[in-house]
């Protein structure tokens, strides 16, 4: 098994760093070097954790710990106007982003107003293609209890809002509701701590129900295979042309146009069509892959 880390050094020496990374097994997932200073998203088998935190003081560099690295959260506001963003979403995305995820700002088309709220199926598949997803609801407690139907999806959810504590059937987390300033309050500060570990506790129990039957392939493993075998990746201006899952990854290519080529990586003695399930997303209409479990590709 793969752990997923952060690590912030100078550019002294790097190259030699990255060598040891690739000598050991592991894959660097994202890099960013500005100025004199490197930052990197790295994989890392996990008996290669502490020989990496040695390994990094000597080159002045220092390893930070991210529970969320590898995963896709969906932050979700019952709509795009000024009265639902910016400022309370906006924050909660750049808070997670702290921890290693990569969030996605997601506003519902019909999700404002008590009587009249309602989620659309493709608003519902596409917050689905995530891992976990934060709803970023007001601060009125009848508001929030007649729309309890939002949060009906099957993937984990995490509910913040206004109220400290809230009746509903979802973790809840409090003193997170709308606001007309950023979110620098001691309590308000607390409360997003509060929020990311319960998104922690949450993604820890998902993973602990992947490792009973894990993918055929780690996801980091497959976003290798991908840049090494379909050079398109590379002409991708994102910042992250493939966004790594718990349980598969995010292509920023078109679908139409690069699903065949996709589908035929070879990936061991696989084929990846083989492995996995191979779809269109509800995100600008790119590739989204779902590995399949070991299991399943044993017994076929």
């Amino acid at each position: 098994m793969y752990e997923i880390i952060r690590y912030e050094g100078g550019v002294y020496k790097n190259n030699i760093l990255k060598e040891w990374i690739e000598d050991v097994g592991g894959f660097i997932i994202q890099e960013h070097v500005m100025q004199l200073d490197v930052y990197m998203t790295i994989a890392l088998p996990q008996n290669e954790i502490e020989n990496f935190k040695i390994e990094s003081k000597k080159y002045k560099g220092k390893v930070v710990e991210t529970p969320l690295a590898g995963t896709e959260i969906a932050i979700v506001a019952p709509s795009l106007s000024r009265h639902h963003l910016p400022h309370t979403a906006c924050d909660i995305s750049e808070f997670v982003r702290r921890f290693g995820a990569k969030p996605n700002m997601i506003g519902l088309s019909h999700g404002a107003g008590k009587d009249i709220s309602l989620i659309k199926e493709k608003e519902k598949r596409l917050i689905e293609e995530h891992d976990i997803a934060v709803y970023v609801m007001g601060n009125f407690e009848s508001c929030l209890l007649d729309k309890t139907h939002l949060f009906e999806v099957d993937i984990p959810v995490v509910i913040t809002g206004g109220p400290e504590t809230l009746g509903i059937p979802y973790p809840y987390v409090g003193n997170l509701g709308r606001r007309a300033h950023r979110l620098r309050h001691s309590e308000e500060r607390q409360a997003l701590k509060k929020m990311v570990n319960e998104i922690t506790r949450l993604i820890d129990r998902k993973r602990e129900e992947l490792s009973y039957d894990p993918p055929i392939i780690p996801p980091v493993v497959l976003k290798d295979e991908l840049e090494k075998q379909v050079d398109e990746i590379f002409n991708i201006l994102s910042p992250m042309p493939i966004v790594t899952q718990l349980d598969g990854l995010r292509i920023k290519l078109n679908y139409d146009t690069y699903h065949e080529k996709i589908e035929n990586v070879k990936v061991g003695k696989y084929l990846l069509k083989d492995i996995a399930y191979i779809s269109k997303s509800e995100m600008k209409d790119y590739i989204l892959v779902k590995i399949k479990p070991t299991s399943e590709v044993i017994e076929n």
